[in-house]
């Protein structure tokens, strides 16, 4: 058997299989050498794990590649453009040599029939990582740190920037993207940017609301109808997903939908067809698919409510939209934005927020998310008559008696100087800048405080 150079860095390889045999096999195998080795049983969420981590080979069996609700295909395209550096290794059963080929113009590395030996598998593996390309910017990984503004969306906080690499992630794809998240938390945002950042962006961009429209309704408006097709169809009419053509259709509050018009969507999900109410011809549509909820749609199907073939089709990649009370930092940048964007449309000129009057918005715990600050700005801006916004501006929960305390939340790993210090910004809004109750509310003395006010550089 041929030896390999052991790499200088430990190198890593996921898996894919749908049982753990082949990952526990190659951890036997590779045991002695600088190798990590990750296991993932299905392909839908092997996107997620090369954006959270790069992979230096990439071994995916012919069982796992055909039973991924996503298109092995274009998983493949997708990982080979976006992270050229990865080698990828099909292991094919003798009954998939015709997948095979497909993986292999998708950009696979290399494949081999199963069974096969320890021997041809662990020189494959060195090989593949001895081959590896040197060259190829990760686009799973790259993206700009820090980013104030993403197309129409606003924050530089982690849950948003975190938001902001899924989009990215998500666009490359033609594949359904979920959207979950409480109601005003800007998941219609992240559609648009989802598909200005797809090669779609030539094409139309539909949203509807489906909430909004009867459930009688909802059929006609997105599949379209024949003339006759029901009482009031005085002639035909396109649905949505024909408009989309070329495009991308964003349908909200998917929750929503009855049995019969689930039953038509999952239809066109897996066909990439439909059929107009009360139509015979079949129309063939490539609209990219974004759904949204700000409900549990996994709790609905265990109710019977919601279709699970459906959700799982949904359900390929998600995005879950942060609430405003999670977003540390980020209040004071989208007033900002408000601010700018009323002051035009009221012909205004107000050029700042009373340092108070921020405190009482940042000590708010914002159940309507950024559409109830968005809200709140532009009732400040249109009754303000100076050029600052003040307390007396704001509605009147913002005034009676104390301002209930933000909940903040942190990811497991955060540094504690980084906790220490957005506690005591915190803190500091809660009270609005007085020091006496920030300590008392943090529970140390007011030197103490000020003793960390110095620490981390807060005025």
């Amino acid at each position: 058997m041929i030896r390999s150079r052991k790499p200088t860095n430990k190198a890593r390889i996921i898996a894919v299989d749908k049982k753990s045999d082949l990952t526990e096999r190659l951890v036997r195998l590779l045991a002695k050498d600088r190798i990590e080795v990750h296991h993932e049983p299905s392909i839908d969420r092997v996107l997620e794990r090369f954006g959270a981590e790069p992979y230096d080979v990439f071994v995916l069996t012919s069982d796992a590649f055909k039973a991924g609700q996503m298109d092995g295909v274009e998983l493949l395209e997708v990982i080979a453009a976006n992270s050229p550096a990865t080698q990828i290794l099909f292991l094919v059963e003798p009954r998939d040599i015709k997948t095979a080929m497909s993986a292999l113009k998708a950009g696979t590395y290399h494949y081999a029939k199963l069974p096969i030996g320890d021997e041809e598998l662990q020189l494959l593996i060195k090989t593949a990582i001895e081959k590896k390309p040197l060259y190829g910017t990760n686009l799973f990984l790259e993206g700009k740190k820090h980013e104030v503004r993403f197309e129409k969306l606003v924050g530089k906080s982690k849950p948003v920037q975190e938001v902001y690499r899924q989009i990215r992630q998500a666009a490359v794809t033609d594949m359904p993207i979920l959207l979950l998240g409480e109601t005003g938390t800007g998941k219609d945002l992240a559609a648009q940017a989802i598909h200005e950042q797809s090669k779609q962006n030539n094409g139309p961009y539909i949203a509807i609301n489906l909430g909004a429209l009867p459930s009688e309704l909802v059929g006609s408006e997105l599949f379209g109808h024949e003339k006759g097709a029901f009482t009031g169809a005085i002639g035909r009419r396109e649905g949505k997903f024909e408009e989309a053509r070329n495009g991308t259709i964003f349908l909200d509050e998917i929750a929503t939908i009855d049995a019969k018009v689930q039953v038509s969507l999952l239809r066109l999900i897996e066909q990439k067809t439909f059929q107009r109410l009360g139509g015979k011809t079949t129309i063939r549509t490539n609209a990219r698919l974004i759904t949204a909820s700000n409900q549990n749609l996994s709790e609905l199907v265990e109710q019977g409510r919601f279709r699970k073939d459906l959700y799982y089709r949904l359900d390929v990649f998600r995005i879950v939209m942060p609430p405003l009370r999670e977003r540390s930092g980020d209040v004071v940048l989208l007033i900002d934005e408000f601010l700018n964007r009323f002051n035009q449309s009221f012909k205004k000129h107000i050029v700042g927020v009373a340092p108070e009057c921020v405190s009482l918005l940042e000590s708010y715990d914002w159940p309507g998310n950024v559409r109830e600050l968005k809200n709140v700005v532009q009732r400040a801006v249109l009754v303000c008559e100076g050029e600052v916004l003040l307390p007396e501006h704001l509605p009147p929960r913002f005034r009676k008696g104390k301002p209930a305390l933000s909940r903040v939340s942190f990811d497991i790993g955060t540094p504690l100087e980084e906790v220490e210090r957005e506690m005591i910004v915190r803190a500091l809004a809660a009270t609005q800048n007085n020091r006496k109750q920030a300590a008392d509310l943090l529970g140390i003395s007011r030197r103490a405080l000020y003793n960390k006010l110095q620490k981390h550089n807060i005025k």
